[in-house]
């Protein structure tokens, strides 16, 4: 897909509604092609997502996986770029040493797009299934990202709070994951959801532990929401 469709059809998930301001990005919508077209590849051999309509996996997949990433990582623009014109297509955010891990994360969402949004995280796939963690290395070699570690394994047999955050999207077994996911994170670590309306009550029931921001609202989504809780530290 060209990369101009990409960025008009990413427009409502990368910017506040009051910010006028063009989100460019070029190499991340070039990123997002390469990455379209090795899904569909390896689509057609191994069951990756169910969509198959490449403008409808740009807005599901990539837009759902890169609002996550903005209010995860968000843009700081200092003020004296609005007076003095700032280059977007080449902003630089903070340094981070944040640790993430994507549990259960299939083909690639929203690990793979979060990690094309913020450079310098250390990302940590988590996928058992063997046929799809070989599809994440061939997608992380085609897209030359580094500091990337694909754990062919289930989630539990990782050391429990070595994240700073932990995200979850279209996972099996949702109410037996959380918990899972929720030991995987440090201290003050975050735990960011993908989900339905319809989920919120079983995970405020589930995780009472943490400390809930508001949901935020998907774009473009009658039902879909971003989560995120933070791990209280113990008194």
């Amino acid at each position: 897909m060209h990369p101009a469709r990409i960025a008009e059809l990413l427009h409502p998930f990368l910017q506040d509604a009051n910010d006028r301001r063009p989100t460019t990005n070029d190499a991340l919508y070039k990123s997002i092609s390469t990455y379209i077209d090795l899904l569909l590849r390896w689509n057609a051999r191994i069951n990756l997502t169910a969509i198959r309509d490449p403008e409808e996996i740009v807005t599901r997949h990539f837009g759902e996986s890169l609002f996550a990433a903005r209010h995860l990582f968000p843009k700081i623009y200092p003020v004296s770029a609005v007076v003095k014109g700032f280059d977007f297509a080449n902003d630089q955010r903070p340094t981070t040493n944040d640790r993430v891990a994507d549990l259960g994360s299939g083909a690639g969402f929203p690990g793979i797009p979060i990690k094309l949004w913020a450079h310098n995280i250390a990302l940590t796939l988590i996928e058992s299934n063997q046929k799809k963690a070989t599809f994440l290395r061939e997608l992380t070699r085609a897209l030359t990202l580094t500091d990337i570690d694909i754990q062919n394994v289930r989630a539990e047999t990782l050391p429990p709070a070595a994240f700073d955050v932990v995200t979850l999207r279209a996972v099996e077994r949702f109410p037996n994951v959380l918990p899972v996911a929720a030991s995987l994170l440090a201290p003050t670590g975050r735990l960011a959801l993908l989900i339905a309306s319809s989920q919120l009550t079983q995970v405020h029931s589930t995780l009472p532990h943490l400390s809930w921001h508001p949901p935020l609202p998907i774009p473009d989504s009658k039902s879909r929401l971003l989560l995120i809780g933070t791990l209280e530290p113990q008194k």
